[in-house]
């Protein structure tokens, strides 16, 4: 029994090192792009510096109750506490495939009584015994399940720190909205005032007779018009708040304090190259993970078909002097299935393949991500510019208008269209401020920048 013991164990060490080692995450993008896709060396909107990513993006924008609400969100969010259940899981699943490496001990024992035909207690019997098995992992198999497992819960640490860079830049992204909103609504509170005003000079106009009352009528429609802006952007930023605040965990009360103005965008950012994004991206990690972790399934299901090696030991006491001991091992090789494991192979395989297209579509998928945010910050750049000269130069427009119309020279409906027009484009110049700073969130999370 040593010998078969040992040619067991000498068998199981020789073989340790035939086992595939899974492919890289170059060697898995290399098989799955066409080979008419190159990466380029840079991201081919680059506008900005292409040195190393920096981490800690929140703090850039320089704002303290920013700070606080992603350190709350992080705390409380239940979607994240989800999350991190299932990293939790995964490490459970992990711990349970690499159980299969390991002997298994068992230790049982009782007592028994012996009575005679008259009722009488003639003795006592014990036993106790110690039980061990053992699958020698001769070709891999095991060794394939326990990696799975590693590399599942590795795909799933990954995805909850992605989860958590989302959660960030969400919250971000939903405070800077609420700004915004919150401007809007001083906006629209502005224009009730400024239509008012009017209202009552073209009331007084219209008594002397210098005005028709058309111009009443039209003026008192534009302030209708104003103050149902005013509901709508009230509700809106209640809306707003209240998504906040579930983020946030709290109660959605629509009752935190928003920013007056919004933040000035930060400088310009690093970006890295295209090669390091790979790298830097948890659900880039996470999709790579599952390739892995795939590839390791599949070898696994392929082993299957071979024999396994079990060891069975057991000791123990039938009484309390007699002492028996066992050693046993043997074979069990799989000769007729029905295609049950030809069946797990194909399986394992299309999943490994799955795993594989959805890492290639992944990356991608980040690729874009980050070139649209690069095209995105630099025409909302542009963009910004060109309103504040539409602001400037309707402002003026107006300015005149009223004096034009103080004076006679022009009706009521002229001022009102180009109050209006101002109006809008200082609307306009409000919403491409939050559209920059939500395009500089986005690039950060498109980077794969940590906070």
């Amino acid at each position: 029994m040593k010998i078969r013991i040992c040619s067991i164990a000498g068998l199981a060490l020789l073989t340790a090192c035939a086992t595939t080692p899974p492919p890289s995450a170059d060697e898995t993008l290399g098989q799955v792009l066409p080979t008419t896709t190159d990466v380029p060396v840079e991201f081919q909107a680059n506008a900005a510096d292409s040195g190393e990513v920096d981490d800690d993006w929140i703090a850039t924008f320089g704002d303290d109750r920013l700070n606080a609400l992603v350190d709350e969100a992080i705390s409380n969010n239940l979607n994240l506490r989800l999350a991190a259940t299932q990293v939790d899981r995964a490490a459970g699943l992990a711990r349970l495939a690499g159980a299969s490496l390991k002997p298994m001990v068992g230790l049982g024992g009782g007592s028994s009584e012996t009575w005679s035909d008259a009722s009488i207690l003639e003795g006592n019997s014990y036993n106790a015994a110690l039980t061990i098995s053992w699958e020698a992992d001769v070709w891999g198999k095991l060794r394939q399940r326990a990696a799975a497992g590693e590399a599942g819960l590795a795909a799933t640490t990954a995805d909850f720190e992605f989860a958590r860079q989302s959660i960030a830049a969400t919250t971000a992204k939903t405070w800077f909205l609420a700004t915004e909103i919150t401007q809007q609504l001083a906006l629209s509170q502005e224009s009730v005032e400024i239509f008012t005003e009017i209202l009552e000079i073209v009331t007084t106009k219209e008594r002397v007779g210098q005005v028709s009352m058309q111009d009443v009528y039209l003026t008192g429609a534009d302030l209708s018009s104003a103050e149902d802006s005013v509901l709508q952007a009230t509700a809106a930023r209640e809306s707003i708040l209240r998504g906040l605040e579930v983020l946030l965990g709290r109660y959605p009360a629509a009752d935190i304090e928003t920013a007056a103005e919004q933040l000035p965008l930060p400088p310009a950012i690093s970006i890295g190259v295209p090669a390091d994004l790979i790298a830097r991206r948890p659900d880039l990690q996470a999709a790579e993970a599952r390739v892995r972790a795939a590839f390791f399934l599949q070898e696994e299901a392929r082993l299957a078909k071979l024999p396994s090696f079990n060891l069975n030991a057991s000791a123990g006491y039938t009484s309390l002097t007699d002492f028996i001991s066992q050693l046993t091992a043997g074979i069990v090789a799989p000769l007729y299935t029905g295609g049950a494991l030809e069946g797990q192979l194909d399986v394992a395989t299309a999943d490994q393949n799955a795993a594989i297209a959805a890492y290639g579509q992944s990356v991608l998928t980040a690729f874009g991500e980050v070139e649209n945010t690069l095209a995105n910050e630099r025409t909302f750049a542009r963009r910004q510019l060109l309103l504040e000269k539409v602001v400037e130069d309707n402002q003026n427009a107006y300015q005149l208008a009223r004096k034009q119309y103080d004076v006679g020279r022009i009706e009521i409906l002229g001022v009102l269209q180009i109050q209006a027009r101002v109006l809008a484009a200082r609307s306009a110049l409000i919403r491409i401020q939050n559209e920059r700073l939500a395009t500089r969130i986005d690039m950060h999370l498109a980077l794969g920048g940590s906070f």
